[in-house]
């Protein structure tokens, strides 16, 4: 069994007994995908809202516009349907403080419309406030544990 690290603007997929684990959510988004019947999971760790107009396809994992239906793709590929998908996130902390809609919000928001678009339930969450996660998702039984310095893990 091996944790298979998802770093900033990166994505993988695992299946038992491997799990996956990303660090260093602040106003990133950990956005967990998966599909219960063949127990595969999806992590990708986004990075902003939206890409840029003079984004190149190498940038597609960094960015929640491009980088959920990437990982879908990569997880159909691997037997699963988008129908049975579902998703798990966290992330999108105001580590800053600012006037208005932090990154942190706006990337949930885009997380959020594209998982609509995509029509793939959300069924849990963990985000905002003002401190940073570390996601651990385990393709055995599909939960996504979350912890924080100084906080207890949350199990979803």
């Amino acid at each position: 069994m091996s944790q298979i690290i998802v770093g900033i603007s990166d994505q993988n997929t695992a299946i038992p007994p491997d799990s996956l684990i990303t660090y260093a959510l602040g106003s990133c988004v950990g956005i967990c995908l998966y599909d219960s019947a063949n127990r595969v999971a999806g992590l990708s760790h986004i990075l902003l809202p939206e890409a840029f107009r003079d984004s190149t396809e190498a940038d597609n994992f960094k960015f929640a516009d491009r980088a959920i239906e990437v990982l879908v793709g990569s997880m159909e590929k691997l037997g699963c349907l988008r129908y049975r998908l579902t998703a798990k996130i966290a992330g999108g902390a105001n580590m800053f403080a600012t006037s208005g809609i932090s990154i942190g919000d706006r990337n949930v928001e885009t997380v959020k419309s594209e998982l609509e678009r995509l029509r793939i339930k959300l069924v849990a969450e963990d985000t905002g406030a003002d401190y940073g996660r570390t996601v651990v998702f385990d393709p055995q039984n599909g939960l996504m544990t979350v912890k924080s310095i100084g906080r207890e893990s949350k199990v979803f």
